[in-house]
């Protein structure tokens, strides 16, 4: 496990800034609320602020010195004073919470702070009796120990939790920021900017996206999409093919849709007399006139409609396979 730093946080400046001021200050908060967007670096930067936290560094310093002994220990992941609650399964079990008050009862070990992480609270703690157990622990804290909660949104978090917190707000990133996080890696600078365009503003998303094939998928179902008209002979069997190829998708199958409609949407753009987003659609720039031609703007609009009804029949677990059939059938109808 290496060692987070808060100039290795991509962004969130902001977050940055809180953190650093109330240090300065003295007035570290016993519990702390990290909340934004999947994916923009708020289990990075608890662990960032844990390590900040715990460093034995200089007083005046504006982050981990990575040199010190807790450093070390941080790096290697042996901090006796860093707690990582993580769920049992789907969720945090009250036996877990019991186990940390009693963890919490004797002092930190070496003296300074002591640094407990819960993440994706608004998942983990669905269950009320762990939740209130939870809250009786902030309620009540114990000298020199600092929470650090992370969430994507407070409102499956029991209110008196938040209450109990201060909130530190994670935005989504900028666009340049997402896009050159990703050329760093193997990645052209081409495909890590149609990456970070379709991300908005996520780094994870965009990483995920990174490893799959699902752009190249897209461009196989847009190609076949465009390509295909009801009447042709093979027509029936050439979307059930590519409905087989989005159904077995599985967890990208939501991201496959939406990259679906964005290019819908690019294609609106176009037919009300704007530029087509090249980072989004670069790959399927080669379709541009033929699908524009072959839809018209309250076309496009309705198969727009089309996409957002199988994304929420997906949201109520419908057949995947069912409901691919029935959406690129109807794409491909001469009108919605």
């Amino acid at each position: 496990m290496a060692l987070i730093l808060f100039s290795d946080l991509v962004g969130q400046d902001r977050a940055k800034r809180l953190l650093r001021l109330a240090f300065a200050r003295g007035r570290v908060s016993h519990a702390y609320l990290f909340q934004g967007p999947a994916g923009v670096g708020k289990k990075m930067g608890a662990r960032a602020h844990a390590a900040f936290l715990l460093c034995r560094g200089a007083s005046d310093r504006d982050d981990s010195c990575g040199q010190c002994p807790s450093c070390r220990k941080m790096a290697s992941g042996n901090h006796p004073d860093f707690l990582v609650i993580e769920p049992d399964g789907v969720q945090v079990k009250i036996d877990q919470i019991r186990a940390l008050k009693k963890e919490l009862s004797y002092p930190p070990v070496e003296g300074g702070y002591r640094v407990v992480v819960l993440a994706d609270v608004h998942l983990t703690m669905l269950r009320a009796e762990v939740a209130n157990s939870l809250l009786k622990t902030l309620e009540e804290p114990p000298p020199q120990t600092v929470f650090i909660l992370t969430a994507v949104e407070a409102a499956g978090i029991l209110p008196t939790i938040v209450s109990r917190c201060q909130v530190i707000p994670f935005s989504p990133l900028p666009f340049d920021l997402v896009a050159a996080a990703l050329a760093d890696g193997a990645l052209s600078p081409e495909r890590a900017r149609a990456l970070a365009a379709i991300a908005e503003g996520s780094i994870g998303r965009a990483r995920e996206l990174a490893g799959s094939d699902v752009l190249e998928v897209r461009k196989t179902i847009v190609e076949g999409l465009t390509g295909t008209l009801p009447d042709q002979p093979g027509a029936v069997e050439r979307i059930f093919s590519l409905a087989e190829l989005a159904s077995v998708a599985k967890g990208e199958l939501t991201e496959l849709l939406e990259l679906l409609a964005l290019w819908v949407k690019d294609l609106m753009v176009r037919s009300a007399g704007g530029p087509v987003n090249a980072v989004v659609s670069h790959d399927l720039l080669h379709l541009e006139d033929y699908a524009g031609r072959r839809w018209s703007f309250d076309q496009l609009k309705e198969r727009l409609a089309m996409i957002r009804q199988a994304q929420k029949q997906l949201r109520h677990n419908c057949n995947r396979a069912l409901v691919c059939e029935v959406l690129f059938w109807q794409f491909v109808q001469p009108k919605g």
